[in-house]
């Protein structure tokens, strides 16, 4: 899990990522790009704009990793289940 308060590329996860899920804690004004990957800032999995406080995006079956990137400060938590328990 990542707690992610600037806008810096985070790398949450490498590689698998059974289900990716993204909290916003505040409201932002811009936007959060979600990769499958560990490199680059072209968002392959989806771009939120301007998400509200409480939302909550679920995404599954990355491939290569969770990388997520915020255009402005922000608070927002990303969490990454790799592999699921029995």
């Amino acid at each position: 899990m990542s707690y992610i308060v600037n806008n810096t590329a985070t790398q949450v996860a490498t590689g698998p990522v059974r289900k990716a899920v993204i909290q916003v804690n505040e409201a932002l004004t811009g936007n959060i790009k979600v990769i499958d990957g560990i490199t680059g800032t072209t968002a392959n999995v989806a771009t939120i704009t301007n998400p509200t406080v409480g939302t909550r995006y679920e995404y599954y079956n990355l491939t290569a990793g969770l990388l997520v990137i915020a255009s402005t400060t922000c608070d927002i938590t990303a969490t990454a289940v790799q592999s699921i328990g029995r």
